[in-house]
């Protein structure tokens, strides 16, 4: 296994895991905040189309669905420092 962060909680996830797949299984479903209406974002498309499932991973803004877990990685839900 491997553990990652996703703000400030520590993730643990398989090798070549997506971060979507493994916050979904972690029960994380809500991945980010619509910057309009603050409503919660997730996954939707699974194939990094739909840009719903953006997170900033060790400081660059990715679809979480395309990303795949490393080890100490760092991913929050907010905008780019």
């Amino acid at each position: 296994m491997i553990r990652f962060f996703f703000d400030g909680r520590p993730i643990e996830a398989y090798p070549g895991e997506s971060v979507a797949a493994a916050l979904r299984a972690a029960g994380i479903l809500a991945l980010r905040r619509s910057p309009r209406e603050g409503s919660p974002r997730g996954s939707f498309c699974w194939m990094g189309l739909c840009q719903e499932c953006t997170v900033v991973a060790d400081g660059v803004r990715r679809p979480a669905c395309r990303l795949e877990v490393a080890g100490g990685m760092v991913v929050s839900s907010g905008a780019v420092p």
